[in-house]
């Protein structure tokens, strides 16, 4: 695969806050990191910061091992179980009201666990003594004004204050830091792009996981590039700690910016492919002429014209309707009936398939039928009834 972006530049990352789903960034890190992507500088609020405190300390297997072993108790004094219990939608709403009392009574959740882990995960002198710069966004309650922190002209001592107070959450207990008080600046601005902007870097990589709060427009001159990686599923909600559901962020966050990195196309999959558009109308029209007609009878009315017409100026037009397509050309059409064949086959996902390999892993598998009739144009034959039907 061709790399779409170039890497004999540095970029900056800005990490985006959500919680829970940052384990999607450390996914996203590893594509880059393997990619030979270089980093010269990290913005980051809330998890976003968190995770770039790991990524400057350049250590990528801590970084997965801690998300690989995250768990609700190791965030806040919980009980596991029961917290549990709450996300995997075993409890009772009378699990939540009470959950919700007690924790407001208490003045929010306890997060002794995360400072904890955020002692024994980040070196504050390996980050300093870093090539990587590293800048942090909080609100300070003092002073009532976001604070965009450059962590290498802090005091020693004080980052791991300043990696809480940028994710400190309403739902958290409040305590001072170092004399002051903070809060997670994500209402205010979730994804510090600016950060990195009005420093003067160029060439800029996005990590969206698309927490509550805001994304703060920035005026961008023409020297800037910005790419952006973003899930295009439900990462889950942003205090769901579990292990399972961060082991598979991280691979949704390695794969989504797979496909940044090698422009690979597809909504669902992840496919490999740079053909011209003329390919994509040979591999919708060079099928069987039965199967043609089998699909026309699917999907437009008898008419007068010959089978080939009536397919490619009505019964195409027909899928692209019920595949919810609107503006479309051929790529598009077949790349859609393939993704949605593909998704009915239940083909794994999560792999990089060029056109034909994922053809042909739909034909090896073994399905009931009946099916959509546009999934006989990638199978290139009838279903199995009509086929017994033209041997009689």
């Amino acid at each position: 695969m061709e790399l779409a972006i170039d890497i004999t530049k540095e970029y900056g990352l800005v990490l985006e806050g959500g919680g829970a789903r940052g384990a999607y960034q450390i996914g996203a890190w590893h594509a880059l990191q393997e990619a030979g992507v270089k980093i010269n500088a990290v913005a980051g609020t809330s998890v976003g910061a968190l995770n770039g405190a790991l990524i400057c300390m350049g250590d990528l297997q801590a970084a997965e091992n801690i998300w690989k072993t995250i768990s609700h108790s190791k965030v806040m004094e919980v009980d596991e179980e029961k917290v549990a219990a709450l996300f995997d939608g075993s409890a009772k709403l009378t699990d939540w009201i009470q959950a919700v009392f007690q924790y407001t009574s208490e003045g929010g959740a306890d997060i002794t666990p995360l400072k904890e882990l955020i002692a024994d995960a980040v070196d504050e002198q390996k980050i300093k003594e870093g090539t990587i710069a590293f800048y942090l966004h909080t609100f300070s309650l003092d002073e009532m004004k976001e604070l965009d922190v450059d962590v290498k002209e802090i005091e020693d001592g004080l980052l791991p204050d300043f990696l809480l107070a940028s994710a400190y959450l309403p739902v958290f207990k409040h305590e001072k830091l170092h004399g002051k008080s903070y809060m997670d600046p994500g209402i205010i601005n979730n994804v510090p792009l600016d950060s990195l902007v009005n420093r003067g870097y160029k060439d800029i990589i996005i990590l969206r996981i698309f927490g509550p709060g805001r994304y703060r427009q920035v005026e961008l001159t023409d020297d800037v590039t910005v790419y952006s990686v973003e899930p295009r599923v439900n990462l889950g909600n942003i205090l769901n700690f579990d292990s399972k559901k961060s082991i598979n962020n991280m691979k949704i966050g390695y794969y989504d910016t797979q496909r940044m990195l090698y422009n690979l196309s597809g909504r669902i999959y992840y496919i490999d492919e740079k053909e011209k558009e003329c390919y994509y109308l040979k591999q919708l029209i060079e099928i069987d002429e039965q199967v043609m007609e089998y699909v026309n009878n699917a999907y437009t009315a008898s008419s007068n014209k010959s089978v080939y017409r009536e397919y490619t100026e009505e019964t195409l037009d027909a899928i692209a309707q019920v595949l919810r397509l609107k503006k479309y050309d051929y790529k598009d059409l077949y790349l859609s009936i393939l993704e949605a064949t593909a998704k009915l086959f239940k083909i794994q996902k999560y792999n990089i398939y060029t056109v034909e390999e994922l053809i042909t892993a739909i034909r090896e598998k073994e399905i009931q039928e009946p099916l959509p009739p546009f999934v006989y144009i990638i199978l290139d034959r009838l279903p199995k009834e009509e086929e017994t039907e033209e041997q009689k």
